[in-house]
């Protein structure tokens, strides 16, 4: 419907001007006769009609007319109601009565039936629609996140006559862009959104396993540290423990004791020694809480159960050094006599030349294949120079460490000739900086002792004992040293471990033991030579199983999968779902002709979908290949990697995880709730206000008129149509004479 009409707004016009206009036409008029009355004629009469027009045109304008047209709009206002339907809403903390607590998404159910919106369906088209997780899959459904800007921004987008929007949810958004911008969005489009937050600002009494990220298999006689993250949502310290038990099979049954701060979490680890060979299925969970009729809220997030599987494997290690030193001859018979370990050592005497015997070489591998095969190789007190390390074969232990994956130990001595070293690129991998004006080392007096950090007392190489508590006394009460490299401070990116008891520097504590990641592999720096020591009273106890799991530590990524004429490293090694899982595949032949071929692979997804990938050649000639893919789906994914121009071929299983978005327990996001209604133009309330939102909404959601106004009085075009008569008449008046 439209209506049409004229305005005037004399009222923004002072009264004596208007005054002014009418005495001047009615001046005009009278002039315009008395010339016509004057001069008769037909062209005078037209003149000075036109100086009459003119003038009237021009005390028109001064009364600012404007043209009105009125439309109605008949199309119906919609309104919308969004209702949050993920699983976080399974949450029971909605307060119905004085002992009635409900779900939040039963409260939204109930309320439901009522048809509360029934009040504006009478001025408004009302639709009711569920909202979760935007991207649904196989994998994913609509209960499994909370994307709140799709839900907002694809209501503006298929929507024409949107007058406003009631989101009722919990705000616990997890999936997707920040939802204020969606209401920035229709704020700008003058469509308010009222939301209405179920669910209580607290979380409530409840205990959380959230994370366990083990590894995807273990060494038998190894030590295996299963990494997990706890959160506690009650108002006070917890003391528990987390206890690690098997379903089925060779029985485990691990505790550790644990503290979680009130609403704090704890990251931590437990340590598990495999005694016997196997797949195991293992759950590493909480004890429930209660104390006295309170008990936590939901019970079946206080485990996790995962597979392992522990198996032999051969380690290959290669011992460099000197002059045969105390530490060198322990640790030479602690990996002898090590199941799984063969190793191989080169005594690069000054004086005597190469030593002979049990497992003994006479000469540093010649070839990157014959140095390839050792997963860790321990340097002790020797350099570059005469009779000693040549810088090719530097090269190629930085090459082992960094495209290898190999593990490095530095071990220097008093001889200082580790300090060689930095004037080469092996240098670089060192975790500590040296001292250079102490290339002796430092000799102490006074007997000092390992001092462990705050990241060696839970390290996997730093447990001595299962527990904790029991493994710090046990370093402090190990044998000490008397002597220990000079170093000045550990290196960025390097994790100090043990540090030494009294001795400072100006970084702080003197670094003893530290570690470093390199390119593919492990570093680690032994700064003292006394570790034999720890055998006192106790023989072999803690001197074989630290470097036992020395060993096994930084050979672990070589050993994760192994195929024909090929092994796999991936990271990281327990992917979740939306991780971009990158892969390394090393060939075993080095000497072959075809390392800068590329690998193909196929992996296969739970579904049964199959992906092709192909891996690139590194740069270096020692056989390794790299590719990256992202996962989507959780489950064991199948991966086949093969050579196309050769007899190499791999076959193994990549588990992903799948991420879960929504947690129970979570208190309701009230503040997220409250800038949507806030940069929309809407307002905000609980379930208390419900009504108060649904008569808003009415306010809001009346058809519209819309005015379109043609303000007369500053147009362009009337202006210059004053002007162009203007000067028509001027003119004429020279045309007939008249001046």
């Amino acid at each position: 419907m439209i209506g049409e009409g004229w305005e005037f707004q004399p009222l923004q016009t002072p009264f004596w001007l208007l005054l002014f206009t009418v005495i001047v036409w009615v001046a005009t008029g009278w002039v315009s006769y008395s010339n016509w009355e004057r001069r008769r004629g037909k062209g005078v009469a037209a003149l000075e009609l036109l100086r009459f027009i003119v003038m009237g045109m021009i005390l028109f304008t001064i009364c600012k007319p404007e043209f009105l047209r009125t439309t109605q709009i008949e199309e119906q206002p919609e309104v919308v109601i969004l209702t949050d339907v993920t699983r976080s809403m399974e949450t029971r903390d909605v307060i119905m009565g004085a002992r009635d607590v409900v779900k939040r998404e039963g409260w939204i159910k109930s309320h439901i039936k009522t048809n509360f919106w029934e009040s504006l369906e009478n001025q408004a088209k009302v639709s009711v629609q569920d909202f979760g997780m935007s991207l649904t899959n196989a994998e994913m459904s609509i209960a499994d996140g909370t994307d709140i800007y799709d839900a907002l921004d694809s209501q503006r987008a298929k929507r024409k006559n949107l007058k406003a929007v009631l989101m009722i949810s919990d705000g616990d958004w997890n999936y997707g862009d920040p939802p204020q911008q969606a209401a920035m969005k229709l704020g700008a489009e003058k469509i308010p959104v009222f939301t209405l937050t179920v669910g209580s600002e607290q979380a409530q009494k409840d205990l959380v396993m959230e994370s366990v990220n083990p590894p995807k298999f273990g060494l038998l006689g190894e030590q295996i540290s299963i990494p997990f993250k706890v959160r506690s949502f009650i108002p006070e310290p917890i003391r528990t423990q987390v206890k690690l038990t098997s379903r089925r099979g060779t029985a485990v049954s691990i505790a550790k004791p644990i503290t979680i701060p009130a609403y704090g979490q704890v990251s931590d680890s437990i340590v598990w020694a495999p005694a016997e060979l196997g797949d195991y299925t293992l759950t590493l969970e909480l004890p429930i809480w209660a104390r006295g009729k309170e008990k936590e809220l939901i019970e079946d997030n206080n485990a996790q159960t995962f597979h392992l599987s522990v198996r032999t494997e051969k380690l290959n290690v290669l011992v460099i050094e000197s002059y045969p030193r105390w530490e060198y001859r322990y640790l030479r018979n602690a990996l002898t006599r090590d199941p799984g370990v063969d190793v191989s050592v080169l005594l690069l005497h000054p004086e005597l030349g190469p030593g002979a015997g049990l497992n003994y070489i006479q000469k540093f591998p010649e070839t990157r294949e014959q140095l390839a095969k050792f997963d860790v190789v321990f340097l002790g007190d020797v350099g570059i120079g005469e009779k000693e390390l040549t810088r090719e074969q530097c090269d190629l232990l930085r090459g082992l460490v960094d495209q290898q994956g190999s593990g490095l130990v530095f071990m220097p001595g008093y001889r200082g000739r580790q300090l060689s070293f930095l004037d080469h690129p092996l240098g670089e991998l060192i975790p500590v900086t040296y001292a250079k004006d102490k290339p002796e080392g430092l000799w102490m007096p006074s007997e000092a002792s390992f001092k462990l950090s705050s990241r060696g007392k839970g390290h996997f190489l730093t447990m001595l004992a299962s527990d904790e508590g029991l493994n710090e006394v046990i370093w402090k009460n190990l044998p000490g040293f008397f002597w220990c490299a000079g170093v000045e401070r550990a290196r960025p990116g390097s994790q100090v471990l043990a540090t030494h008891s009294s001795m400072r520097t100006s970084s702080g504590y003197l670094p003893v033991l530290a570690i470093r990641p390199w390119g593919s592999g492990e570093v680690l720096f032994m700064g003292t030579d006394a570790a034999w020591r720890w055998r006192r009273g106790v023989e072999d106890t803690y001197h074989y199983r630290f470097w036992g799991q020395v060993v096994r530590w930084m050979a672990h990524k070589r050993k994760m999968a192994q195929g024909q004429g090929m092994r796999l490293s991936f990271s990281p090694e327990n992917p979740k779902v939306g991780d971009e899982v990158y892969l390394q595949a090393t060939m075993l032949d080095l000497s072959g002709g075809d390392l800068n071929n590329a690998l193909r692979a196929e992996l296969k997804e739970p579904g049964g979908k199959t992906r092709d990938l192909e891996f690139t050649a590194m740069e270096g000639g020692w056989g390794v290949f790299q590719a990256r893919v992202q996962v989507g789906v959780g489950g064991a994914h199948a991966m086949t990697i093969y050579n196309p121009s050769g007899q190499q071929k791999l076959e193994t299983e990549i588990n992903v995880q799948k991420v879960t978005l929504e947690q129970l327990g979570q208190p309701a996001n009230l503040q997220v709730m409250r800038e949507i209604a806030e940069r929309s133009g809407g307002e905000t309330g609980g379930p208390a206000d419900l009504n108060k939102l649904i008569n808003a909404i009415s306010l809001v959601a009346e058809n519209e008129e819309i005015q379109e106004r043609f303000r007369l009085w500053s147009n362009a075009w009337w202006g210059g149509a004053i002007v162009f008569l203007l000067a028509v008449y001027w003119v004429s008046r020279k045309i007939l004479g008249l001046i």
